[in-house]
């Protein structure tokens, strides 16, 4: 999938940045934009779809959650990354997971209630075997 990324011109970037953005956005919209019809939108956000360079399309839900984090991940050596990675996005309010490279094994980005909360995620996440520790850094603020 990689090759097709580079494959990708101008008109289709802008198209994935828009939707990005707005999700939801017309196809008259998105070509009013970037100065195609709709009808030529179309057809690329369907080409987009079938190299799977667009994947989904999603909404953001606002869950009354009080405070996001992300908590950076380091894994035993020994333990199997994938399986460890897919406990952590089993805790609740874990949004994300991704594996890294550097420093940290893995990150999460995860959301809660309140900081108690997000403090019980956390430990559950340090629970999990082949965990070897976390580093947690607190979301003040997200800017758009």
């Amino acid at each position: 999938m990689a090759a097709e990324w580079r494959l990708l011109d101008d008109i289709d970037l802008r198209i994935i940045e828009l939707l990005r953005k707005d999700g939801r956005m017309s196809f008259i919209d998105i070509g009013r934009k970037v100065g195609l019809s709709e009808g030529a939108v179309r057809r690329r956000i369907k080409l987009l779809q079938e190299k799977g360079i667009i994947k989904r399309f999603t909404i953001e839900v606002d869950r009354g959650y009080g405070v996001s984090a992300i908590t950076f991940i380091h894994l035993e050596y020994s333990s199997s990354a994938k399986d460890v990675v897919n406990k952590v996005a089993k805790v609740p309010g874990v949004e994300t997971v991704y594996e890294l490279t550097g420093r940290f094994d893995a990150l999460a980005i995860i959301s809660a209630p309140s900081i108690g909360e997000l403090n019980e995620r956390i430990d559950m996440i340090r629970n999990i075997e082949g965990v070897k520790g976390t580093e947690t850094a607190v979301i003040l603020r997200i800017i758009d």
